[in-house]
């Protein structure tokens, strides 16, 4: 028999969360990486025949304020 063999930890077999994967959250901390601001950006997903008469984020910004201003215009008629 090997010394080492001896040295290892016995594992349950149903365990399969290995030794090095615990993890101690009293040493954890906030990550640094993520913005303070409450406000996040809202993704969505353009069908491709729509994303083709869209080059950027900033052209579907436009198109929409306008569809917003002249929803406003059309009920304000109303």
């Amino acid at each position: 028999m090997k010394s080492t063999e001896a040295s290892e930890p016995q594992r349950n077999i149903d365990d399969d969360l290995l030794p090095e994967y615990e993890f101690d959250y009293r040493k954890a901390r906030p990550n640094r990486f993520v913005t303070q601001t409450t406000e996040s950006p809202l993704t969505v997903e353009l069908a491709p025949d729509v994303a083709e008469m869209f080059p950027d984020a900033a052209a579907v910004n436009e198109a929409l304020r306008f569809l917003i201003r002249m929803t406003k215009n059309s009920s304000a008629h109303s």
